[in-house]
């Protein structure tokens, strides 16, 4: 059980340091009962792209930090040194990989006509399906970010 803490000890910090990617379903709080502009277009193309958060080096130091803990706990004098050692270089290499993981997520690039005879193209999350000749809305917010629903 006590190996098991250190584990889940990084988990829980690398699930806090998850960025939500812009999606067509999902609203902030700050999003919420604010007037946004609708425009009517239709899809031209449709692109499947990926989504990067930066990463903050957060899991790397975490799991770096988390492995050596837990390596250090494994033998004694030398051997509880070396054992922390790999520990750390194991656990700093597993949380470099969550948190590339949790940043990288599949997305669309969506272009548009607008009923106006313009093409704009917008990128969000593929959490919803589209296809060229589909009618879409395009929502635009108040900071210029915009959506693109069915």
């Amino acid at each position: 059980m006590k190996r098991l803490l250190p584990l889940a000890l990084l988990a829980a910090i690398l699930a806090g340091c998850a960025n939500s990617a812009p999606s067509g379903r999902s609203y902030s709080v700050y999003q919420t009962q604010n007037e946004q502009i609708v425009r009517m277009a239709t899809v031209e193309s449709v692109r499947n792209v990926s989504i990067v958060n930066p990463e903050t080096g957060v899991g790397t130091a975490s799991g770096a930090a988390l492995g050596g803990l837990g390596g250090a706990q494994i033998g004694g004098g030398n051997g509880s040194i070396a054992t922390g050692i790999l520990g750390a270089v194991a656990g700093g290499v597993i949380g470099n990989h969550v948190e590339h993981a949790a940043n990288n997520r599949p997305g669309l690039e969506i272009t548009v006509r607008l009923d106006s005879g313009e093409l704009r193209a917008i990128t969000q999350l593929a959490d919803e399906p589209f296809r060229p000749g589909d009618r879409v809305r395009l929502l635009t917010d108040g900071y210029h970010r915009t959506r693109v629903t069915h």
